[in-house]
């Protein structure tokens, strides 16, 4: 059975009791964060192994690095084979930092997107740019309606109805 399976199906099991999955998830954030805070101390170099040396290289299990790299995957420059990953599968940790930062943000990991280590990659202002970006790309806008009496759009200081709106 792939890795990805198995993790999707122990993480987000409907059968497993809530306080042991709230305890796997609990421990897998810290992990997670933990790994985070070493890769973006450089964020140019592109981390390259299998995923077992992955695991062994940040001090976690094979089921944590399967979620790690499932989670990181929509963020890199050149997405890994997850869904057919074993634990000699070659895979790559090269992020684009701008996009990894907005995954961050959508996915709410406050947790991640606030690391301190953040701040040597983008100042303030930027990581604010990113942030509003992020949550603005989801906010659906619709246009106001134009009723017929309405002053037409265009500025003509005609109704819409004997302008613009006249063939509608």
């Amino acid at each position: 059975m792939a890795l990805l399976k198995k993790w999707r199906d122990m993480a987000y099991s409907e059968t497993a009791d809530k306080g042991s999955l709230q305890k796997l998830w609990t421990e897998y954030f810290q992990k997670e964060r933990d790994i985070y805070a070493v890769l973006l101390k450089n964020p140019d170099e592109v981390v390259k192994g299998t995923v077992k040396e992955l695991a062994d290289k940040y001090g976690v299990d094979l089921m944590t690095m399967v979620g790690f790299l499932d989670g990181i995957n929509d963020s890199l420059k050149e997405q890994n084979p997850i869904d057919d990953m074993e634990e000699d599968t070659e895979v790559n940790l090269g992020f684009d930092k701008e996009l990894l930062y907005k995954n961050m943000v959508n996915a709410g990991a406050d947790w991640l997107y606030n690391l301190p280590e953040w701040e040597a990659i983008f100042d303030e202002d930027k990581r604010k740019a990113l942030y509003k970006e992020e949550k603005a790309s989801h906010t659906i806008r619709k246009e106001e309606k134009v009723y017929p009496n309405d002053p037409c759009p265009c500025g003509s200081g005609k109704k819409y109805k004997k302008c613009h709106g006249k063939n509608k």
